[in-house]
Parts: C-alpha cells; sequence; structure tokens
C-alpha cells in the first residue's frame, strides 16, 4: 500500500516552499518520522518527516519544484527492502583472473566514479557546487551536518587540507612534455534557492523605502578583552559555554536602545511602533546565506544566556533545524562581519526593523592617548539607520552609548 507524504504547515502566512533536496532515494528503507525531503522557504529549510516506516516510494516532484502547504510530493510503500534475485543468490567463489595491466586499473576507477555520483546525489545544491568547483570527492569527507551530512564548511576545509598538502608535496618539477593548459571560459547557470530570493527583495526593498544612513565609530577593546581573558575559563566551566563578545555588545546595545528607544522602533502604516522589549536579531552564518534568528527579551538576559541562546542557534543553522518561530519577529539586529575579517561596512536594515549595528574585525592601531601615541585592539562600529524615524542625533548618540559601555563595561553591571 502506497503511504502519501504531503507537504507540512510551514508556519503563519507560508503557503508554498521549493525542494531543495530529496534526504531518501526510492526502495531504500524510511523509518518513522526520518527526514526524508528538505524544503526551501522564504526564511528557512524544513525537513519533512515519514508519516510512516516502509520503503520509499516514487517522488511526486522534482529538485527546485515550487509546492504548495498538503501538496502530495512523494509516496512510502509498506514492507521493507527486499533484495534482488541477483543479490539472493549464493555466489561460488570464482577463481582469480590471471593479471592484466589495463582491466583492474579501469575497474578501480569506475567504481570510485560510481562513489562519487552516489555520495553527491544526497548533498545539496550550495555543497554541490562546492564540491566541483574544489574538485573534493565527498565520500572522503566527514560531514558534520544533521545525521552526518555534508556542508559547505566541511568541503570547504577539505579543500583547504587538499591545497596544503599538495604544497607541501610539490616538489618535482613539471614534465616538460606536458601541455599548458589554457585559460578557462566555463559559465554556470544557477537557479537561485528560494531563501537567496527571498533576501535579495528584502535587502533591495529596504534600500527602495527606507530612508538609510550610516554612522560610525571606533571601539577600544581592551577593557572587554582583558575581562574576557580573566573570567572565560570560570565562565566556560559554570556556564558550559564560551564567553564571547556578542554578550558584551548586545548588553551595551540594551543600554542605548532603552536610552534611544526610536532606534528599537518601526514604521507601521502611518504610525511609529515603539517597543518596551528588545528582540535582538543575530546574523549567523547557515550553509545556504545568512539567516537571522531572534534572541527575545534580551534585556532581561544574563551574559550566559545570551551566549547560549546565540551559540544554539549556530549549531541550529549549521545542521538547518532552524524553525521558522526561531525566525520571526526582532525590534533590533548585530551583524558581525569581523569574524570574516571585514575591517567596515555599512550594513543595510532588516525590514521592518530600523537600525542594525555593524562589528568588524579587531585589529590593533596607534591611537593618542593623553598626549602620547600607544597601541590598542581596535575596532570600526556602523550603525545603518531609517532616518525617517530616526535623527543623526539619536543615531550618534545611540552608537555612543555603545562606544563607551565597551570601553567601560562596568557602565553594563551598574545600567549607566
Amino acid at each position: 500500500m502506497a503511504n502519501e507524504v504531503k507537504v507540512p504547515t510551514l508556519g503563519e502566512s507560508v503557503t508554498e516552499a521549493t525542494i531543495g533536496e530529496w534526504l531518501k532515494k526510492p526502495g531504500e528503507a524510511v523509518a518513522l518520522d526520518e527526514p526524508i525531503a528538505s524544503l526551501e522557504t522564504d526564511k528557512v529549510a524544513i525537513e519533512v518527516p515519514a508519516p510512516v516506516a516502509g520503503v520509499m516510494g516514487d517522488y511526486k516532484a522534482e529538485v527546485g519544484d515550487t509546492v504548495e502547504v498538503g501538496a502530495i510530493i512523494a509516496t512510502i510503500e509498506d514492507g521493507s527492502p527486499s533484495a534482488g534475485p541477483e543479490d539472493t543468490k549464493e555466489r561460488k567463489p570464482e577463481a582469480a583472473p590471471a593479471p592484466s595491466a589495463s582491466p583492474a586499473p579501469a575497474a578501480a576507477s569506475s567504481a570510485s566514479d560510481d562513489s562519487k555520483v552516489d555520495a553527491s546525489s544526497t548533498l545539496s545544491p550550495a555543497v554541490r557546487r562546492a564540491v566541483l568547483e574544489h574538485g573534493i570527492d565527498p565520500s572522503t569527507v566527514k560531514g558534520t551536518g544533521k545525521d552526518g551530512r555534508l556542508t559547505k564548511e566541511d568541503v570547504l576545509a577539505a579543500a583547504k587540507n587538499k591545497q596544503d598538502n599538495g604544497s607541501a608535496g610539490s616538489t618535482s618539477a613539471p614534465a616538460a612534455d606536458a601541455p599548458s593548459a589554457g585559460p578557462s571560459r566555463k559559465v554556470e547557470r544557477v537557479k537561485m534557492t528560494r531563501l537567496r530570493q527571498t533576501i535579495a527583495k528584502r535587502l533591495k526593498s529596504a534600500q527602495d523605502t527606507a530612508a538609510l544612513l550610516t554612522t560610525f565609530n571606533d571601539v577600544d577593546m581592551s577593557a572587554v578583552i582583558e575581562a574576557r581573558n580573566q573570567y572565560k575559563d570560570l565562565f566556560a566551566k559554570k556556564h558550559d559555554v564560551r564567553l564571547g563578545f556578542m554578550s558584551f555588545f548586545a548588553k551595551a546595545a540594551c543600554l542605548a536602545l532603552k536610552d534611544v528607544p526610536a532606534v528599537n522602533a518601526q514604521i507601521e502604516g502611518n504610525e511609529v511602533l515603539y517597543h518596551d522589549f528588545i528582540d535582538l536579531s543575530v546574523a549567523v552564518s547557515a550553509p545556504n546565506g545568512l539567516v537571522v534568528p531572534v534572541v527575545r527579551n534580551v534585556e532581561s538576559m544574563s551574559f550566559s544566556e545570551i551566549e547560549l541562546a546565540i551559540a544554539n542557534y549556530g549549531k541550529k543553522a549549521k545542521d538547518g533545524s532552524l524553525s521558522m518561530d526561531d525566525m520571526k519577529g526582532g525590534t533590533f539586529t548585530i551583524s558581525n562581519g569581523g569574524v570574516f575579517g571585514s575591517l567596515m561596512s555599512t550594513p543595510i536594515i532588516n525590514p521592518p526593523q530600523s537600525a542594525v549595528l555593524g562589528l568588524h574585525r579587531i585589529e590593533e592601531r596607534p591611537v593618542a592617548v593623553n598626549g602620547q601615541v600607544v597601541i590598542k585592539p581596535m575596532m570600526y562600529m556602523a550603525l545603518s539607520y531609517d532616518h525617517r524615524i530616526i535623527d543623526g542625533r539619536e543615531a550618534v548618540t545611540a552608537l555612543k552609548i555603545i562606544k563607551d559601555a565597551i570601553e567601560d563595561p562596568m557602565r553594563i553591571l551598574i545600567d549607566l
């Protein structure tokens, strides 16, 4: 008997999704609630669980197809996978073939190619592109994603390792008669994922709608670095999470948003909504692009609670298990481009929010202190804001409050 697999409810106001990848092939055994497909929505990737145990049947939709909530996308047959007659027959031992110079390598090459094809057929489009670009055999890379699946980061790490090993081992001179490869002119056309399309529309909408402006400041990170170095081991031992810089900036932002409420507000029609809470959107890198899960009521959270929430979202983003509720809402955003080496940027607000704080890399620079030139660990900060409801004075004031709190963390403790 064939059991239908339907697109589940995707969340409030979300009516359709795109087939991102199939996690089970026809004929494979499927356990109850085991993920069999990944759907891409406007915000997150959602896995479709098997409604019954059995054998994966036919696909009713292909990768890249748009499907609506309730649509049938596959079937699951009752029973268990059965081996074919060729597999069930007892095989008699065969005499070893005579040595041959050419067939053996050809067979090995064929088997290797088959394993590559088999391994790459379950990869997501982003991972598959990375595999092709870097010439990596996916069957030789251990996946760190959910259920051991390969992520783009796994492939990039394997490519870097391959490059490093190749550089170390390339001591012999190239053959004199080796033909020189000409420049590549290859063009690959890849359809944008639904998530990437949505990101593009939202960011362009922000540019078209909001009166965007960015103000900058730099901050001396000495005090925060010193505090982190002094307490990070005790913090990790007590709370089982690493003490990072994001909790300091989150709490500093809370001081600024309470003193300058317009930065935590948003426009709705002809009205401005002022929030007495702070739901912090934290930009997190995921295999399919940047996602922005929300840490709610940050103003009432401790440092450890903030770090635990961010670490949990980072893990969920990596293995693709973020839910629609994780992404919903948000009144203010912090984006840390410094982890990728960015020196300075003008971040774009995340509609309908009205401001975003951009953090950048920390680097030692000469600065003047009491008439003396000293070396300090400095960071550029950028606050992009919607000038329709936030005046320049308010934006500069908010950024200055964050700067003062980071340079003197005691202000965070005494709410100054």
